[in-house]
């Protein structure tokens, strides 16, 4: 599968102070539907993402509000990686099979 690298700003959930996400840009997002063949629950894509030298796997969502997909970017990543709301992110992911 291909890979994508795109910069894009680390927010909070509004609903959930805990939860913070980065949002896959649209053109992106486009192409990773067609190429991760049929969705998962929630229509989930899993991927393997790094952010500076952190690297873990996990999936991102569809958001119907921006439609795009969204990742989640858990605590021991923001922590590893001194990141703060806000934030310009690089990130690098990989749809999985």
């Amino acid at each position: 599968m291909e890979e994508y690298t795109f910069t894009a700003e680390l927010w909070r959930w509004p609903a959930q102070i805990a939860l913070r996400f980065v949002s896959v840009p649209a053109e992106l997002a486009e192409h990773i539907r067609i190429m991760s063949g049929p969705p998962r629950g929630f229509g989930s894509v899993r991927v393997a993402v790094s952010v500076g030298t952190t690297t873990w796997r996990t999936s991102i969502f569809p958001d119907a509000s921006s439609g795009t997909y969204v990742l989640p970017v858990k605590k021991a990543v923001r922590q590893a990686e001194d990141l703060e709301d806000g934030e310009l992110v690089t990130v690098t992911l990989r749809v999985l099979a």
